[in-house]
């Protein structure tokens, strides 16, 4: 399957072999006249809410394609949940992560307003940056042919993360940990990995957050770029987890 296509609205789970699944505006518009499906391509339409139809294109139209689903797939969220606490940072480096993380699987995105972070999402731009980081993981949702997009939640600050990750193992990725994330063995809570900007996380956050429960681990000897740290994080996870 090369292509996935998203309409939200769609209740996919009732159906079955043979039916007439219809996708419309703007996802259909961009299907026809920019990637130019044509009836008889197989395609993918999911709800980013598990389910998923597979399918032959049976027409056409402006603004609408209808699908013959062929195999009806519907997939429930995982045993455990990871969250992306994402520190805001310059240039497209937390998008960068963002999109990485989305293709590897994260079920949730939390933007963090860090000590050190150069980018600030303040009044009406921190709506404006949520929604961005939401296009980019709806994007490589559709690349990457997932079941579930996870939600880009508000931006929060280092204040307001221990009640927005209430309930999960908070694991801070610090390159001075003496206790390395392979090395975390999993006690079956949700867990959520959080991520400094360019500069780090500064010493009286990481103080307040273990003061919380949180637990500073480090992914190797080398210091990863903000972009990269997170999605490797996931990765480890992915294989401890029993996902790959």
């Amino acid at each position: 399957m090369s292509h996935l296509y998203l309409d939200e609205a769609l209740e996919l789970s009732g159906s079955a072999p043979g039916d007439t699944v219809e996708l419309s505006g703007d996802e259909a518009r961009h299907a026809v006249t920019v990637a130019r499906v044509r009836v008889g391509e197989r395609i993918a339409i999911g709800n980013g809410r598990g389910a998923r139809v597979d399918g032959v294109v049976t027409g056409v139209g402006s603004r609408t394609l209808a699908l013959e689903v062929q195999e009806v797939l519907v997939e429930e969220q995982p045993a455990t949940r990871i969250t992306l606490v994402q520190a805001l940072a310059k240039g497209d480096r937390d998008e960068l992560a963002v999109q990485a993380a989305t293709e590897l699987g994260v079920d949730a995105i939390v933007p963090w307003a860090a000590a050190r972070s150069v980018s600030r999402w303040e009044g009406p731009k921190a709506e404006k940056g949520r929604q961005r980081w939401a296009s980019i993981v709806r994007e490589a949702v559709k690349q990457s042919i997932r079941a579930w997009m996870p939600p880009v939640d508000a931006v929060a600050t280092t204040a307001e993360l221990p009640a927005r990750l209430h309930g999960a193992r908070v694991l801070l990725l610090e390159p001075t940990a003496s206790t390395a994330l392979s090395d975390i063995r999993h006690d079956g809570r949700d867990l959520a990995l959080v991520v400094g900007p360019e500069g780090g996380i500064s010493p009286a956050e990481l103080e307040r957050l273990e003061g919380a429960g949180a637990e500073p681990v480090r992914l190797g000897a080398s210091v990863l770029r903000t972009s990269t740290a997170g999605p490797a994080a996931i990765a480890v996870l992915n294989s401890a987890l029993g996902r790959w």
